[in-house]
């Protein structure tokens, strides 16, 4: 079983790496490791989630299969054989094992055929103590798909013996002399991703299964887990394509379920409050990236369409909407920047190593009893929030919306307890009216927004104006919508009762 940290280097900081203070001195190793990746013409490997390799070391070639990976934030843990095999041409299945050759049932071997490449430079250092022992590898290089290319600039944490904390603490070590990112993929998937087998999308959260009859602190513990490698697969893809406004809805949404999860957790004895500050402060840096991603492409185009006028009455320049556009823009380079600081890797590192056990937990006490307790406990908060719903300002319904979030992160948390017949209606309500109120509150920011831009004619003032009145009208049309939906919910039946 393979365990091992992958972080992000940019390459300006290889020198620096070298020079730090537990690698400074120690001997290391130095190799140019020239691997080929195979898989059928349809990545029937691939889809199987196995990653099949050739690799020459020195006079040698290794042959490496890796099964599905297990992730905690940074840490990946993943099923591995590996063997040494005549030649580098085409993978050697006879000296496969059984369990591995299972893995591979109704596979053709015969269209295995090489499918990408990665070389790359390892240095490599041995470092320890008298109770663990890791290797911390700087790969330089680049993955190889037919023209195209990408960069490989990383460092690899491997665990040779001992507990995995010793990975995150020689993690933390290395990260207070150098600037590491949080890097979830793996070689494989970023070579699968360059030559089209895989194509780049957000990650929505998967919600781990349950027996009733669990221990609570198990559920909230896998829960948790859930929610950090929710969190960690959507950065890449936000950095490296933050026009998809959608990486960084879900970056918020992983945010909210740890925030969540750290809520509901306390009853455990879990030191996890000390990250609710630091992951508050992650929320309000990304939230202007969000607010203006749902300004330009969700409520502009709605608003132009609405104000659209045969007589160009609307003077809503080029230069205005460009004005707009840049504004988004900056909010979402400065949310990147955010996530590249090393105070959010130090963030996912020290989650994810206090993730690595459970919370000692009264056995007799089973997650549907806890899971019943903690629901009842949210119901109550969203309705004190909404007593005299039809009454209340905007400011007020957003603390609703919020309490109904919650609600529904921690029915997530505990839906595979109940039957699903009857977790569906309430959680279909639920989301409904969390969408009527996030409708409102976008238009609410919106037009806080707008009246932050510049105004440098009257007549680009009127226009501003103009939306600011369709956003008014829309918000004011949806409230009554959100009445219906807040009476029906609370005539819904509340299944965990």
């Amino acid at each position: 079983m393979e365990i091992e940290l992958k972080l992000a280097l940019h390459p300006d900081h290889h020198d620096r790496l070298r020079r730090h203070p537990i690698l400074r001195g120690i001997h290391h190793q130095q190799r140019t490791l020239h691997s080929i990746y195979f898989d059928t013409p349809e990545f029937d490997l691939f889809r199987r989630r196995i990653a099949l390799r050739l690799r020459r070391v020195d006079a040698y070639w290794i042959q490496t299969l890796k099964a599905e990976s297990r992730s905690i934030g940074a840490l990946t843990s993943r099923p591995e054989w590996e063997m040494t095999v005549a030649d580098g041409q085409r993978p050697d299945f006879t000296a496969l094992p059984a369990e591995v050759l299972d893995l591979l049932s109704d596979i053709d071997f015969n269209q295995v055929m090489p499918v990408f490449v990665t070389e790359f430079q390892r240095i490599i250092w041995l470092i320890g103590n008298d109770h663990a022992q890791a290797e911390v590898a700087l790969d330089i290089g680049k993955i190889q798909a037919g023209e195209s290319h990408r960069d490989i600039s990383e460092v690899e944490i491997e665990l040779k013996s001992g507990a995995p904390e010793f990975l995150f603490e020689t993690a933390r070590q290395l990260l207070r002399h150098n600037p590491l990112q949080i890097e979830p993929r793996s070689k494989a998937e970023r070579g699968y991703i360059l030559c089209g087998a895989m194509i780049p999308a957000p990650t929505k959260f998967s919600r781990p299964a349950y027996d009733k009859n669990l221990p609570a602190n198990v559920v909230w513990h896998r829960t948790m887990q859930a929610a950090l490698v929710h969190l960690t697969a959507n950065v890449p893809g936000f950095l490296e394509y933050a026009h998809e406004a959608e990486y960084l809805h879900q970056l918020r949404v992983a945010v909210r379920r740890l925030l969540t999860g750290i809520a509901v957790g306390k009853s455990f004895g879990k030191a996890f409050i000390e990250f609710n500050q630091p992951l508050r402060q992650l929320m309000s840096s990304l939230n202007p990236a969000r607010n203006w991603d749902v300004l330009q492409h969700e409520i502009l185009p709605e608003i132009l369409t609405a104000l659209e006028t045969p007589d160009d009455e609307l003077e809503l320049n080029e230069a205005t909407l460009d004005r707009l556009y840049h504004t988004a823009a900056r909010a979402r380079q400065q949310a990147q920047a955010m996530l590249l600081r090393p105070a959010f890797t130090q963030l996912v590192l020290d989650i994810g190593c206090d993730l690595l056990s459970a919370p000692a937990d009264d056995p007799q006490r089973t997650a549907e009893s806890w899971a019943r307790a903690m629901l009842e406990s949210r119901w109550q908060k969203l309705l004190e929030r909404g007593q005299n719903f039809a009454n209340l300002d905007d400011t007020q319904r957003h603390q609703i919306r919020i309490a109904a979030k919650k609600l529904r992160y921690a029915i997530d948390m505990a839906a595979s307890i109940f039957r699903k017949k009857n977790t569906d209606p309430f959680i279909a309500l639920l989301s409904e009216l969390q969408d009527e109120l996030g409708y409102v509150n976008d238009r609410v920011i919106a037009r806080q927004l707008l009246h932050t831009l510049p105004k440098r004619t009257a007549a680009i003032g009127f226009a501003f104006g103009q939306m600011s009145g369709v956003l008014k009208y829309q918000t004011l049309h949806t409230t009554h919508s959100s009445t219906t939906v807040w009476k029906k919910l609370l005539a819904s039946k509340l299944f965990w009762r």
